[in-house]
């Protein structure tokens, strides 16, 4: 179900790595606490579409609060079960049972599909997240990381990095949406790697109600957070009329790319695929006329 809410709430591993290590268990901060009044905070007046719900949209919509911008929280994607439910199956069971070297995992959703079957990652098998949006995810849940892609934060990023650990021939899981191309895989197999892919999950759409449509089309939001391909492929389905004065603000250079791919206009990039490089991205852009 489509919300609409302004201002409103909708053991660490002990082999070496090269690249950086993640020995996490802690989440970085979603919420600032401060006394600043709202009207001096850097997004003070900023109504800022959230296109993600549950517990993720809830904690951007803290932070987003926290600077003084009213979020805006509207789903436009969800997840649904992969179509082959055997095949994760017999992968999951295999991974518990010690099957594989590695498991990779290149989003956040992936996590969540691991948690939701409460599989185990036994200490024989090394796990690599592709940014820190993913390794966050894995430690919340309670799932350790051993390697994040220091450069790129992408398939490729992940798979220079694996091939650079790994020389010889390994048992690698790689989880993924349907709707995800191959890269990694397809890198490891060139390499001689033993490697099972599957898919874990479906993105699908969500629609958007009138309001959010109207005011995406008034320019009443000043920004429209991307925050992945499939997010920037709902944006330019559901939203035929962007405001000019609308910043469209992607979580990194991948996503970005992948948004004008599908024809956005894309004005603000965050450096660092997380979302408080996003927001402080957005911070640095002169603040909205008001739009009642």
């Amino acid at each position: 179900m489509t919300s609409y809410a302004a201002d409103d709430h909708p053991s660490e591993s002990t082999h070496p790595v090269v690249g950086r290590s993640y020995a996490g268990g802690r989440l970085p901060e979603s919420r600032t606490m401060t006394t600043e009044p709202i009207a001096t905070r850097p997004l003070a007046g900023w109504r800022v579409l959230v296109p993600r719900g549950g517990p993720w949209g809830d904690g951007v919509a803290a932070s987003l609060r926290s600077r003084g911008a009213h979020p805006v929280v509207a789903p436009l994607v969800n997840f649904a079960p992969t179509n082959d439910l055997a095949t994760l199956d017999r992968a999951l069971a295999d991974l518990a049972a010690g099957a594989f070297d590695w498991v990779t995992l290149t989003s956040a959703t992936t996590v969540d599909v691991l948690y939701a079957y409460r599989a185990v990652i036994p200490a024989s098998t090394r796990v690599a997240a592709v940014g820190e949006t993913t390794a966050t995810a894995l430690n919340a849940v309670g799932y350790r990381v051993d390697i994040v892609p220091d450069e790129e934060n992408s398939a490729a990023g992940m798979a220079d990095l694996l091939l650079t650990i790994e020389p010889e021939r390994k048992r690698i899981l790689t989880l993924r949406s349907e709707a995800a191309k191959p890269v990694l895989t397809s890198r490891l197999l060139e390499a001689g790697h033993d490697v099972r892919s599957v898919v874990a999950y479906r993105t699908i759409g969500v629609p958007a109600n009138e309001k959010v449509i109207e005011d995406v089309a008034s320019g009443r939001i000043n920004a429209i957070l991307v925050t992945s391909g499939s997010v920037a492929e709902q944006v330019r389905a559901q939203f035929p009329h962007i405001a000019d004065s609308t910043i469209i603000a992607a979580i990194g250079p991948r996503t970005a790319q992948d948004a004008r791919g599908v024809g956005l206009r894309i004005q603000a990039v965050a450096p660092e695929q997380t979302v408080e490089s996003l927001i402080a991205t957005l911070a640095a852009f002169t603040p909205p006329a008001t739009i009642d």
